[in-house]
């Protein structure tokens, strides 16, 4: 054992450009989505009106107020044309209380 020489790897070298491996890249071009609106509504519940119900009961009943009545008009002006005319099984947003 005393006499043998050893492997000499001083004059050695090796350079690595990158362990990347090529994989396809991920095609979204034909993804699509919407988004019906950004707000957010804190605080806002439903109701499913009953029978003899008006917007001054379920604003009394809810907001604590029956003169709150205009602001539940109003968060469904896009469902109501008129606060004497809603009908049982009908859901209303309500807004939160104002202060």
């Amino acid at each position: 054992m005393g006499t043998e020489k050893k492997a000499d790897f001083s004059d050695v070298t090796a350079t690595v450009s990158s362990t990347e491996q090529s994989a396809p890249k991920a095609d979204f071009s034909d993804v699509t989505g919407t988004v019906g609106s950004t707000e957010q509504r804190v605080g806002e519940q439903q109701y499913t009106v009953q029978k003899g119900d008006s917007l001054s009961r379920i604003a009394k009943n809810l907001l604590g107020d029956a003169n709150a009545w205009k602001q539940i008009f109003e968060a469904n002006s896009d469902v109501l044309d008129d606060p004497d005319k809603i009908f049982p099984g009908q859901v209303l947003k309500i807004p939160p209380p104002q202060r």
